[in-house]
């Protein structure tokens, strides 16, 4: 099914929003690593039968225009509820991959009422959290792997791990999908939003049942992130993967049955799972 693509003024910026039909009792509102555009977690949107799914690109990523000034987590959190209400989207469920696990954290704990589920994977509490190592750390922050796909395809399996240690195929797969920021002011804007910010004093303040999606292979994020993001969130479970920071693509036949169970159960329990 093709997603529905539009373009609307949020905030006096233009916003590329895309969205999948479906069924669910609650749109599922996705937020994607830093700078990712929409064609990364299309596939897995598409993976999720009968699942709603709403997705944008942030100011100054893909095809969304840039800001003419940065903003914090807490403004681009304004942005995604603004969207929501230009679609007359109510309640939603949330989704957030890496840096986009910090904004998903941050919409449930600002809109406690209208976010009812919520998935983090692969992310961490943001400033606390146990970092990778320097030199991964280093080939994130050059917006580079985003301009020059053969620059990408040299550091992935190093700052990604996993399958893209040694399959060629899921590299492939993924740099075919990665489109340029439409300047690297926005990919700035986004490394300036989630600095300094952390969820480690109020984490336990969430009320939201929580699934918690981590790979034990992750040299961005390292497990011990999502441990501790378990220890602090109340309702919450932790499936601790296989696999290294792009698990959404390179299990996503795995995942992608834990998160359309999860949207359709009810309580879980407070537990940890593994999957191999």
């Amino acid at each position: 099914m093709k997603l529905e693509e539009s373009y609307i003024d949020v905030m006096g910026i233009r916003i590329r929003v895309a969205r999948k039909p479906g069924t669910s009792k609650r749109p599922l509102l996705l937020f994607n690593g830093i700078g990712a555009n929409i064609e990364l977690l299309e596939p897995l949107m598409q993976s999720l039968k009968g699942i709603e799914c709403v997705i944008f690109d942030m100011p100054g990523i893909g095809e969304s225009e840039v800001s003419r000034f940065p903003m914090r987590l807490k403004g681009l959190v304004k942005l995604s509820v603004q969207i929501l209400d230009h679609f007359n989207y109510g309640h939603v469920d949330v989704l957030g991959v890496s840096w986009g696990g910090a904004m998903a954290q941050e919409f449930a704990y600002r809109n406690p009422k209208r976010c009812c589920k919520l998935i983090l994977a692969a992310t961490s509490a943001g400033a606390i959290m146990v970092p990778g190592k320097p030199t991964v750390l280093m080939k994130l922050s050059n917006p580079k792997r985003y301009f020059d796909k053969s620059y990408l395809k040299d550091i992935s399996q190093h700052i990604y791990g996993g399958q893209l240690r040694n399959d060629p195929d899921f590299m492939e797969q993924y740099t075919a999908r990665v489109r340029p920021p439409k300047s690297t002011r926005g990919y700035w804007w986004q490394l300036y939003a989630a600095s300094a910010w952390t969820s480690a004093h109020w984490l336990h303040k969430l009320k939201q049942e929580t699934l918690i999606l981590a790979g034990n292979d992750d040299p961005l994020v390292p497990i011990i992130n999502a441990r501790f993001l378990h220890s602090r969130i109340v309702k919450s479970m932790l499936v601790e993967l296989d696999c290294g920071h792009l698990f959404l693509m390179t299990l996503m036949d795995e995942v992608s049955p834990l998160i359309h169970d999860f949207l359709n159960s009810s309580l879980i329990s407070d537990e940890t799972a593994s999957v191999h």
